[in-house]
């Protein structure tokens, strides 16, 4: 029988969201900091299946991962990941991480599991011992895994699902149908070709029919660039969101291409122009509650936000470099010094990610960010999560424009678009310390993104000094000491984001 799901009373929106960066660098530990603040701390969906048994198989130290698997609803599901994965003593130097299955558009119940545990897992701890608000992240990008990984979020409590990188329209109905344990149909976009495939996922059977009780539905945040596409979802029930977040080009990670043909400037970075900053005022007359993101770590910028009708913004950057961050010790205090120095470069670049969405990247020493690095790095995809599905000649196939190139072009795709592709998924999983290693003792390099704008620094930590998430919330919360005024008349002038 299906259950009915809770719904929270509504909400004293947070003022502040605390971004989901992927993979892991806004983990459990980062979001339950900014949760138990007040603030909504968020942790990110991506690849949760790959760290859950990576952290497994490195001893998991501290035993949290373990401590959240005992609190799962099905024991002998939890159990299975363990018998799998976990290694008491760690993996030796230089043995390779133990894979992990893929999803499939036509099922896979392993890797379904693994995607349901680690979101999970994740969830389960940035809740642990306080009663403040978790929300996770997804990127539409990656359908396949987007129904078992919201199930195992809400199935841990999840407070609020934000997703972006593409248009999430089927999201809010899936969590509606996600939390009354019903069989659920994603829509799954097969390239060059107009119907999408349909993907049957049973939360009622994954969990052999043992269900743990009513469910809580989670509030949905659509991730927007601009008010055209949040107008959109929002004029119909099926797709309209809880709200939204406005996320303009200077956030780090992906940000949406420039509207209009593509520009380059002379470092070869895309050009954005009057088209791509968002009417806050239309924004502010669909009703729904939104926040900025994109150069907004600054009281005087929460303020500014409220005052154009926001509830507040998201911040990446700065919770990124905090002691909490999931990125690895070396990478925060090299990136913290080069930005105190005034020498560290960040790139938005429209090549590297498989998406083609613009992609901002750090150059760090060491990293995929230098061309010796990433030329001398053998290209592989054994992950997979931003393979495209296309239709072959002997039926579905899955591709990557990071993959090795033969592939690529084997499997029909042309060989110009493999041009400056980095691995997203071995590079960022290397940037919070779960680098696969290779044969030959080789070891994946990490791949860094951070925000463009790194202004706050000198404010948030003017000595150069390590600084936590909690510093970041109460540097910040002067600016939200004035309400959110009422939305303005959607006929008024467009009003510009705040600067950072």
């Amino acid at each position: 029988m299906p259950q009915t799901p809770t719904s929270a009373p509504a909400p004293q929106h947070p003022w502040l969201i605390q971004g989901g960066m992927g993979v892991g660098v806004s983990g459990w530990r980062l979001a339950r900091a900014v949760a138990v603040e007040g603030q909504l701390g968020v942790v990110s969906g991506t690849a949760m299946d790959v760290v859950l048994a990576r952290v497994l198989q490195t001893g998991d130290p501290g035993g949290h991962a373990r401590r959240a698997l005992a609190a799962f609803p099905l024991p002998e599901l939890a159990q299975s990941a363990l018998d799998l994965y976990f290694r008491p003593d760690g993996t030796g130097d230089g043995v390779p991480m133990r894979t992990t299955p893929r999803l499939r558009a036509t099922g896979g119940a392993q890797a379904e599991i693994l995607t349901v545990l680690g979101n999970f897992a994740e969830v389960w701890l940035a809740k642990e011992g306080h009663e403040g608000v978790i929300g996770i992240n997804y990127l539409e990008k990656i359908q396949l895994a987007t129904a078992p990984a919201m199930f195992g979020a809400i199935l841990a409590g999840v407070d609020y699902v934000l997703v972006g990188a593409g248009v999430p329209g089927q999201i809010p109905a899936l969590a509606s149908r996600l939390a009354r344990y019903e069989r659920c149909v994603s829509r799954i976009d097969v390239e060059g070709e107009e119907e999408p495939l349909q993907h049957l996922f049973d939360p009622a059977a994954l969990l052999a029919g043992h269900l743990p009780g009513p469910l809580r539905r989670p509030r949905v945040l659509a991730i927007v660039s601009l008010p055209v596409l949040a107008a959109y979802l929002a004029r119909d029930e099926a797709t309209r969101p809880d709200g939204f977040v406005i996320e303009t080009s200077g956030a780090g990670g992906h940000s949406a291409p420039p509207r209009g043909p593509m520009k380059l400037d002379e470092a070869g970075e895309p050009v954005y122009g009057p088209r791509d900053n968002p009417d806050l005022a239309k924004m502010a007359a669909l009703g729904l509650p939104f926040w900025l993101a994109g150069g907004q770590a600054s009281p005087e910028a929460v303020a500014g936000a409220r005052a154009a009708g926001a509830a507040g913004v998201q911040i990446g950057s700065a919770f990124a470099l905090c002691e909490e961050s999931g990125m690895t010790r070396h990478l925060r205090e090299e990136l913290l010094g080069q930005a105190h120095a005034g020498t560290l470069s960040v790139r938005n670049d429209p090549e590297a990610s498989p998406t083609s969405f613009p992609f901002k990247v750090a150059d760090l020493p060491g990293t995929v960010s230098e061309p010796e690095v990433a030329g001398a790095r053998r290209r592989v995809c054994d992950l997979g999560f931003l393979r495209t599905p296309v239709r072959g000649p002997r039926g579905l196939l899955y591709r990557c424009a990071a993959e090795p190139v033969a592939a690529y072009v084997r499997k029909g795709g042309a060989e110009a678009d493999t041009k400056g592709r980095h691995c997203l998924c071995n590079g960022l999983l290397a940037t919070i310390g779960l680098a696969q290693r290779r044969p030959g003792g080789r070891v994946e390099p990490p791949l860094v993104t951070i925000g463009k704008d790194l202004s706050f620094l000198p404010r948030l930590a003017p000595d150069a000094e390590p600084y936590a998430a909690a510093d970041v919330v109460r540097w910040l919360a002067p600016g939200a000491a004035a309400p959110a005024p009422a939305a303005p008349d959607a006929s008024a002038a467009p009003v510009a984001a705040p600067a950072g």
